[in-house]
């Protein structure tokens, strides 16, 4: 049996590679947004309408190029860090970078990730929100995480799949939500939709561990 097959609207490797372990097929489709907050926008709110103008984005891009609708479910997903409300997103340079670790040093701050699906002319979104718990960072210690580089094109300025996972003393919620896309709250709205990796006769609670 062929795996199910979606449209994920993100070049993000890190979903892509959540939703292919998961079983999914999928194919990538571009959705080019401008991601700039609206002035005093929250950071529940602004992390929700990415999600909904990317997977907007990409079926305006898919009903540009082709006579028929998406004929499988399209996906995005957007995530970003909050402290106190403030807004992290990406840094804009390593000096950023310094500064938002400078920032999350020795504090909690949270993770939210919103993920949002359309599928035969209906859209269906979630909020999954996490908490993090950082270690005390030595300057030394946040300068030589930025020189591996990983922390440029992450919000919040780490990865917590990569050496960024070294700065966490602990979390409270979805390690997968902080990583960009949350695995229990994605399968429960794509099997809404019929699109599960599991078969459909076999119950999650009958699936060996």
């Amino acid at each position: 049996m062929n795996p199910p097959t979606i449209y994920l609207a993100s070049g993000s490797p890190r979903r892509r590679e959540i939703l292919t372990n998961l079983g999914y097929h999928v194919l990538r489709l571009p959705a080019e947004i401008d991601e700039t907050p609206y002035p005093s926008e929250n950071a529940t709110d602004y992390v929700q309408r990415m999600a909904r103008m990317k997977n907007s984005a990409a079926l305006t891009t898919w009903q540009q190029n082709q006579q028929q609708p998406p004929e499988f479910p399209l996906i995005s997903a957007d995530t970003t860090v909050s402290l106190n409300n403030l807004i992290l997103g990406k840094p804009a340079s390593p000096d950023d970078a310094f500064r938002i670790l400078k920032l999350l040093s020795g504090r909690q701050h949270q993770v939210h990730t919103a993920v949002c699906i359309y599928w035969h002319n209906h859209t269906s979104d979630i909020l999954q929100t996490s908490t993090v718990h950082f270690a005390p960072l030595q300057d030394e210690q946040i300068t030589a995480y930025i020189a591996t580089g990983e922390p440029l094109d992450k919000a919040g300025a780490y990865g917590i799949q990569g050496l960024g996972g070294m700065l966490v003393e602990y979390i409270s919620g979805s390690f997968t939500g902080i990583m960009g896309l949350p695995v229990y709250e994605t399968t429960q709205l794509l099997s809404q939709y019929g699109c599960t990796p599991l078969n459909q006769s076999q119950s999650i609670s009958s699936v060996p561990v």
